[in-house]
């Protein structure tokens, strides 16, 4: 088991804080939804109101390993001042001397975001002397980035063998909501499996398949899984749509037997959307298929980049009763496997 961040006495010790703040951006470097932000809020208070140095890290977009403007943290800092109602202080790196000096300088309340951790190569290649410089910057070590829980990264699974360790509030309420589906659900419990790329849902299709009732699968993941020959130990629980599978959007009689089944469901767990909901014109079947899951009153779980940009779009996000900030991580986690972030602060 792991110990929780109320678990820590905190006034005056330097809190690292790996969160994540991989945010979308639109074309001007805008965060384009800012909800990954917003979900970690409650740590940053916890921190604050109990008079930690609070130091912040994330990483940002895919750099590899070099240093790009337009994915920096600078709007990251921006949106915590305005929603903390403080000043953030913002590091030019997430290393070495100047960072250290900016560290020493804090006092118990102070809000320090250190920059990309993508900057350095090393973060993605778990390297431990990077892992050992981040260390450096704190005393105690708090793990609050779900969504980069699945990653064997310097910063998710180097850090906390290197420190005093625990989970945010929001990484615990995502263990806690994730593990409502897994052990004793009620039923009738339905999966909504949408986007493409089969390869990375195949591992989940077949594990949600033994403890759901049905596996509702998008028509691109159907096609797939017809072309590549994929093999399900439950093959009778898994519905596909009904005509072209490979249409912008699921037809009417899909729409009809996706609704039935979810609208009779005490609980659903949903991750992709249904053909190219980003375009109006093609988003019919996902907003059906929503519109049916908040109307079943199940206990519903949902996670997946578009699936979450949809939802905000809609501002349908308040009407489910969890919406993770973990796509790949959620996945990875109701598959049964080791995510090295949580394996990490379990040690």
């Amino acid at each position: 088991m792991y110990k929780g961040i109320k678990d820590f006495s905190v006034a005056d010790k330097r809190v690292l804080v790996r969160c994540d703040f991989n945010v979308p951006l639109d074309s001007k470097g805008n965060i384009s939804d800012d909800f990954r932000i917003r979900q970690t809020l409650p740590t940053i208070k916890h921190l604050i109101e109990n008079k930690a140095k609070v130091i912040l890290m994330s990483h940002l977009g895919d750099p590899k390993g070099e240093v790009v403007p337009a994915l920096k943290l600078n709007k990251v800092a921006e949106k915590l001042a305005e929603y903390l109602n403080i000043s953030i202080r913002k590091s030019d790196d997430c290393i070495g001397p100047a960072v250290e000096s900016d560290v020493s300088n804090l006092k118990a309340g102070d809000v320090l975001l250190l920059e990309n951790l993508r900057f350095h190569k090393e973060e993605e290649a778990g390297d431990s002397e990077f892992a050992k410089k981040l260390s450096f910057l704190g005393d105690i070590y708090v793990n609050d980035a779900f969504g980069a829980c699945h990653r064997p990264h310097a910063s998710v699974s180097g850090v906390p063998q290197l420190l005093p360790h625990a989970a945010g509030l929001l990484l615990e309420k995502e263990i806690i909501n994730l593990d409502k589906l897994l052990q004793n659900p009620a039923k009738p419990m339905v999966a909504v499996i949408g986007g493409k790329k089969v390869g990375t849902k195949a591992k989940f299709i077949d594990s949600i398949s033994q403890i759901a009732d049905f596996v509702i699968i998008s028509g691109l993941i159907a096609k797939e899984v017809a072309e590549k020959n994929i093999q399900f130990q439950h093959p009778d629980k898994i519905i596909s749509p009904i005509g072209k599978l490979d249409d912008l959007d699921i037809n009417a009689d899909s729409i009809k037997m996706f609704s039935q089944k979810l609208l009779s469901a005490k609980t659903i767990v949903w991750n992709g959307p249904f053909g190219k909901s980003e375009e109006e014109k093609y988003s019919a079947g996902t907003m059906a298929i929503a519109t049916a899951i908040i109307q079943s009153k199940a206990f519903s779980v949902v996670g997946g980049g578009e699936t979450v940009e949809f939802l905000t779009k809609q501002g349908m996000m308040d009407k489910f009763s969890h919406v993770s900030t973990g796509g790949g991580a959620m996945l990875s986690y109701l598959s049964g496997d080791k995510l090295p972030g949580l394996e990490a602060i379990y040690a």
